[in-house]
């Protein structure tokens, strides 16, 4: 290998010593290997790396995971995510659990939707302050989705800002104290013979449930691959998630959907990979130029987005007249682009 598994002295006394490493595909951002151990064991070594970014940030990136790991230990079994065998903070490194992952499959999403409300469950307000609140839209996120209006020349109506203002407001994380994975993408998602499990926590923030349960409906935002989820795979997903939710908690899943979806819509950095993200407007880049993430561009993305803020806001009470501009900027968009195409459906997501 051209990387050395590192893994320390305590960490090989405590869990064996190495016999064969594999290094996996993984983010920039962190190393992974799957280590055979004598004795005939098998365990992930996953090590943060800085990607690009700072020290800082490795190091935040490395609490917030060792952290989300320790949380989600909670469950009962079966659990959502690997167990935490041992770490080392000097060098960013956490060895897992080695789950055997599943063979594909076109029915994933109530497993998938069961396992995330299960994750979110996990954690209440005593537990303020162990992770980051979620970073939901800004001001600057509701000014350039207006300014993106103007670009392509859609009428804004003269209540929207107003509309985004009080959105903004009622998706302050404050209240909302659920552990949320950050980017629960396929990928990160494992298919295991006891549920599905997730991984790669170094986003994992506290919050309301709701905007990743959104996934579904606004087509994956943080993910390179966009799906989209419809009709009865859509309301299967959905009715998991809430009945999970309800049987853990004793009450139903807080907020409104619609105002997660168009907190997603609003938001130009759910365009581009987290490498790209707090850069510069890529709402603003929208009119001028097409660019691609995965196999999907970012005006396919928007186009669907802008529908399904549409279709829920149709007759809502307090973002009717945002629904109305998504129908108007939806239809400006393939007029001016008639090629875009729609996202994939979910039963093509890809597996690892």
């Amino acid at each position: 290998m051209s990387i050395q598994v590192p893994i320390t002295d305590e960490l090989r006394s405590a869990l064996g010593s190495p016999t064969e490493a594999t290094l996996l595909d993984s983010s920039p951002r962190s190393r992974v290997w799957r280590v055979e151990l004598r004795g005939g064991g098998r365990v992930i070594v996953k090590q943060i790396t800085d990607g690009g970014g700072t020290g800082a940030d490795g190091d935040a990136r490395y609490a917030r995971e060792v952290t989300a790991l320790r949380l989600a230990a909670r469950a009962m079994r079966p659990s959502v995510a690997p167990a935490l065998l041992g770490t080392d903070v000097a060098s960013r490194v956490m060895v897992l659990e080695h789950l055997d992952d599943l063979d594909a499959t076109d029915d994933w999403m109530p497993g998938y939707a069961e396992s995330l409300a299960r994750l979110h469950a996990l954690t209440g307000p005593a537990d303020k302050g162990t992770l980051p609140a979620w970073s939901g839209p800004t001001v600057a996120d509701a000014e350039s989705f207006l300014a993106l209006a103007k670009a392509l020349d859609a009428p804004v109506p003269p209540t929207v800002p107003n509309e985004l203002a009080d959105l903004i407001d009622r998706l302050d994380p404050a209240p909302h104290h659920a552990l949320l994975h950050g980017d629960p993408c396929p990928g990160n998602d494992l298919r295991t013979a006891t549920g599905v499990h997730f991984v790669d926590f170094e986003q994992a923030s506290l919050g309301n449930g709701l905007v990743e349960l959104a996934y579904f409906r606004i087509g994956f935002p943080t993910c390179w691959c966009a799906m989209s989820v419809t009709a009865a795979p859509l309301a299967e997903a959905e009715a998991v998630y809430r009945a999970t939710w309800r049987g853990l908690t004793g009450r139903d899943v807080p907020g409104d959907l619609a105002d997660a979806c168009a907190g997603w819509l609003i938001r130009g950095d759910a365009l581009v990979e987290r490498a790209h993200r707090e850069s510069v407007d890529h709402l603003a880049r929208v009119p001028v130029e097409d660019f691609e993430w995965g196999y999907v561009s970012a005006r396919e993305r928007l186009v669907h987005r802008l529908g399904v803020v549409a279709d829920l806001t149709r007759d809502h009470d307090h973002l009717h007249a945002l629904g109305r501009l998504s129908a108007a900027l939806a239809v400006r968009l393939m007029e001016r682009w008639p090629t875009l195409r729609a996202l994939p459906t979910h039963n093509t997501r890809p597996w690892y």
